[in-house]
This record gives structure tokens, C-alpha cells and sequence, in this order.
């Protein structure tokens, strides 16, 4: 499997499992509805589990352009930067299109034009522009942070690819639970750029019945927060390895 076909399958996974548990909780007359939050934080971080060890040897289980631009900041990755993202972007936007067609009934029979919307992308608890940016921002900046100090070896000839992989699947998978259980609570923790805008861009499309608006005002944050959050982490690493040097 090549790397950018690892990343459209891990993408696409993590969206189908991740966005799947909440459209499971959110929408009318499903068997998990109403189960609440402990559910959908649980439910993303087996989603990314499941991602990241079935595609970690052939891409290094970026899943997230915050990923591949962190540790491209950081020295970690010189791999394609532009094939990455959109093999993420177009994962996503796969996996939001299979959560639709599995759940399709449960659309027809759901009133509750937000909720449709919550399974595709996230949306703050409180609206405010600073401290949804900051939520995205810091999620993220742990979440890359992590991985750059699991000291895997950056890409070259014959060696492994550095990213969620090289944490092991599991202990990612757990870390995403915690970012989710701890600091998800303000803006759904999109943490991933592709995360929200691929299956934001499929809410816009897919013939959804009853759906609203796709709250673009809202969109930039879970894109750019992430974005920043990851260069952040990747210049602390960075600093922290040049003391270490010096």
C-alpha cells in the first residue's frame, strides 16, 4: 500500500467510525441514541485506534493535515505535503459520505437540522471567536506534541514514517480520549483540519433532508486552530531540542 492511499483509507476510517458514533448518539431512533458525550469521546478514540494501526507501516498514520504540517515544521517529515492533505481531505469526505449512507434513514427520521450538521463537523457549545480558537489550538498542540516526543525516525530511504503510528495505535487512540474527555467540552474538539472541513463540504452537498446551513461563519476555526496548534508544538519541540544540543 502506497502512503497516500494509507492515508485516504486511515482518513476515511477514522471519519466512518468517529462521525458514525455521534450520528449513532445524535439522531433519531438509533439504538445509541441520546448516550451521551462519555460514548462519542470513546467512540473517536477506537476510531482512531482502528485508523492509525491498520494504515501506521504504509503512511505512518498521519490521518490530519495538522499532523503532516507539524511535523514537517519540525524536521520530522519530508514526504509529500500536498498529497497528504488531500488524500486526507478526500478520506474524509469519503468517510462522511459512508456514515450518510449507512445512517440515511435515521436522517429521514431525525427533526433536528443541528444535530444532522453535529454528525459531519463540530460546532462550539458557546459561541466565541477567541476562545474556540484557543480550544482548537491547544487540543491540537498536545496532540502533535505527543507524537514529535515519541522520538520515531523521520522519513528516508528504508526507515519508518513518523506520525500517530508512532505512538502505537492504542496509547493514540487513548490520547484522543483524553484530549476529547478533558478539553473537547467548548468546541466538539475537531483537532484535524480535514476532520471538519472534508465532511463539512459533504453536509453542503449530499442530498440531507431537512439539513440547515453549513455554518461557514463558524468553519475557518476547526481548520486554522489545528494548523496553528500544530506549528506551535512543532516550534516547542524544536526549542526543546536545541537546548538539549546546546
Amino acid at each position: 500500500m502506497s502512503p497516500l492511499v494509507g492515508e485516504f483509507i486511515g482518513t476515511m476510517l477514522l471519519i466512518l467510525l468517529g462521525n458514525g458514533v455521534v450520528a449513532n448518539v445524535v439522531l433519531s431512533k438509533t439504538k445509541g441514541h441520546a448516550s451521551g458525550w462519555i460514548v462519542i469521546t470513546f467512540g473517536w478514540g477506537m476510531a482512531v485506534f482502528v485508523a492509525v494501526s491498520c494504515v501506521a507501516v504504509a503512511s505512518g498514520g498521519h490521518l490530519n493535515p495538522a499532523v503532516t504540517l507539524g511535523l514537517t515544521a519540525a524536521g520530522k517529515f519530508d514526504g509529500s505535503i500536498g498529497g497528504y492533505i488531500f488524500a486526507q481531505m478526500t478520506g474524509a469526505m469519503a468517510g462522511a459520505t459512508l456514515v450518510y449512507l449507512t445512517y440515511i434513514a435515521h436522517y429521514t427520521a431525525s427533526d433536528d437540522p443541528d444535530a444532522k450538521l453535529a454528525t459531519f463537523c463540530t460546532g462550539p457549545a458557546i459561541r466565541s471567536v477567541v476562545p474556540n480558537l484557543f480550544s482548537e489550538i491547544i487540543g491540537t498542540f498536545v496532540l502533535v506534541f505527543a507524537v514529535l516526543m515519541a522520538e520515531a525516525p523521520s522519513v528516508g530511504p528504508e526507515k519508518a514514517i513518523l506520525g500517530l503510528g508512532s505512538l502505537g495505535a492504542l496509547p493514540v487512540g487513548m490520547l484522543v480520549l483524553a484530549i476529547g474527555l478533558s478539553l473537547g467540552g467548548t468546541t466538539g474538539y475537531a483537532i484535524n483540519p480535514a476532520r471538519d472541513l472534508g465532511p463539512r463540504i459533504m453536509h453542503a452537498v449530499l442530498p440531507i433532508p431537512g439539513k440547515r446551513d453549513c455554518d461557514w461563519s463558524y468553519a475557518w476555526i476547526p481548520v486554522i486552530g489545528p494548523i496553528l496548534g500544530g506549528l506551535i508544538a512543532a516550534g516547542v519541540f524544536m526549542a526543546m531540542s536545541w537546548e538539549t544540543v546546546v
